[in-house]
């Protein structure tokens, strides 16, 4: 699914703030895995998720996509088959519009721009028929504003916006980051729901320790910009909430 092969982004480069960010990383991911990455701040986690994203491009290094070499590829040209989900439930969706209008603008990311608004009934339906595996009621307000949902219900409509065309790939970057305890308790099972479901893969970044050991089936330490630990499943089973916190010293 995604190959990353001596990847390598230094940010400001020449000058006395350089900063390494991501340090000659290679890493393959396999199709259906649900990779959770975790590392201090400055760590370089953030900025491989960007690169993967094509949010930002790398120094050095190739990026491989189901094959495809998508390197030199922007957002936009990665965005039919990535999905991401941000910190801030404000940043993925238009608090001014209607659900029912974010949902539109969020499935032109896969399909050709027309002069047309392209809701009808048809896509009403589909839209309250995704909502409706939230089980959170949200699609009987699919005509009222985002702006007056709280961050959790617009955080759990980001995750099923992102989803309901051809998504291949789901990157969750501290998802619930911004949320009260019980609502990011909701974004995490809403997230392994659909992950599950819709047989995605998928890389989440957490300071969240508790979900490291309760979500994924692969979990990888980034320091200094490399990889310094990347366990499959059955090594992350067995590790224990004081290891994890022995790992940040």
């Amino acid at each position: 699914m995604i190959k990353l092969e001596q990847l390598s982004k230094t940010f400001h480069q020449g000058f006395s703030n350089e900063n390494v960010a991501v340090n000659n990383v290679s890493l393959q991911i396999r199709e259906g895995d649900f990779v959770i990455i975790i590392g201090a701040n400055g760590s370089g986690k953030s900025t491989l998720l960007n690169l993967i994203a094509g949010n930002s491009l790398p120094d050095s290094g190739t990026i491989y996509i189901n094959s495809t070499n998508v390197t030199e590829w922007k957002d936009f040209e990665r965005s039919k088959f990535i999905s991401r989900v941000f910190q801030n439930p404000l940043q993925g969706t238009a608090p001014d519009l209607s659900v029912l209008d974010n949902f539109r603008l969020a499935s032109l990311r896969t399909q050709p721009k027309k002069l047309v608004s392209g809701i009808d009934t048809q896509f009403e339906s589909r839209v309250k028929e995704s909502i409706s595996m939230l089980k959170l009621g949200l699609e009987n307000k699919i005509h009222q504003s985002m702006g007056t949902l709280s961050g959790g219900q617009r955080q759990a409509l980001t995750l099923v916006m992102g989803t309901m065309d051809d998504c291949k790939l789901m990157l969750l970057d501290e998802p619930t980051a911004a949320l009260d305890p019980r609502s990011a308790t909701l974004i995490m099972e809403k997230a392994k729901d659909i992950i599950s479901i819709k047989k995605l893969t998928a890389i989440l970044i957490t300071h969240q320790l508790k979900d490291v050991l309760k979500y994924g089936n692969r979990l990888i330490q980034m320091s200094e910009g490399k990889i310094m630990r990347d366990f499959n499943n059955a090594d992350k089973a067995v590790i224990t909430l004081d290891e994890l916190y022995g790992w940040f010293g």
